[in-house]
C-alpha cells in the first residue's frame, strides 16, 4: 500500500465557518451527514467539551483545506470521546484514512480516551468499510433513526454505532497498524 497523504489538523476559527458550511452542504457529502446550523458549529468551537478542527493536507507550506472534524466528550468523566463528524472533500485519495489515524492518535494519546466511538448512516457504506478496516467494532444499530431525503425521496436510515477501546488501539499500534 502506498503511503497515506500528509494531513494535519488545526483548530477551526470563526473565519473558517463559511468553508465548513460549504463542505457540509456539498452534494457529495450531504446524504451522509445531518448538517448543522452555523451557530451549532460556533458552539462546538467555543464549548470546552468539543474540539473542532480544519483538516489540511499536502506539504505544510502549501496545505489545502480538505474538510473538518468535530470531537465531543473531550472532558467526559468516563473517557468516552465521540467522533461527531468527519467531512472531507477529497475522495478516494487516502485523506479519510490518514485523518482517522490522526484523530485516533489524538483521542487516545492526548485526550486519554478509554472508548472512541461514532455513529454512521447505514447508506454510508464507504465510511463503514473505512471504520471497520481501521479497527472499529460495530456495537449496534439504531434502526430507522434518521430521516433522509435524497433527490426528493423521503425515508429513514439507520445509524450504526461503532467504537474502539484504548486496549484495541494499543494492540494496533504494537502491530504497526496505526502508522500514517
Amino acid at each position: 500500500m502506498s503511503s497515506l497523504p500528509r494531513v494535519h489538523l488545526r483548530p477551526t476559527m470563526l473565519s473558517d465557518l463559511d468553508f465548513v458550511v460549504s463542505v457540509e452542504q456539498d452534494a457529495a457529502n450531504l446524504p451522509f451527514i445531518t448538517p448543522w446550523e452555523r451557530t451549532q458549529h460556533e458552539g462546538a468551537i467555543r464549548f470546552p467539551d468539543s474540539r473542532h478542527f480544519i483538516v489540511e493536507w499536502g506539504p505544510q507550506a502549501q496545505a489545502q483545506a480538505a474538510g473538518f472534524i468535530i470531537l465531543q466528550g473531550c472532558r467526559n468523566p468516563h473517557r468516552s470521546v465521540e467522533l461527531k463528524r468527519m467531512v472531507l472533500q477529497p475522495k478516494g485519495q487516502g485523506v479519510g484514512r490518514a485523518c482517522l489515524r490522526l484523530i485516533k492518535q489524538l483521542a487516545f494519546q492526548q485526550l486519554h480516551a478509554h472508548r472512541f466511538w461514532l455513529d454512521v448512516k447505514g447508506l454510508n457504506t464507504r465510511a463503514q468499510a473505512l471504520y471497520l478496516s481501521e479497527g472499529f467494532v460495530e456495537e449496534g444499530r439504531l434502526r430507522e433513526s434518521v430521516r433522509v431525503s435524497i433527490e426528493g425521496a423521503d425515508g429513514y436510515d439507520s445509524l450504526i454505532v461503532m467504537s474502539m477501546l484504548d486496549r484495541e488501539y494499543q494492540a494496533r499500534r504494537a502491530m504497526n497498524e496505526e502508522s500514517a
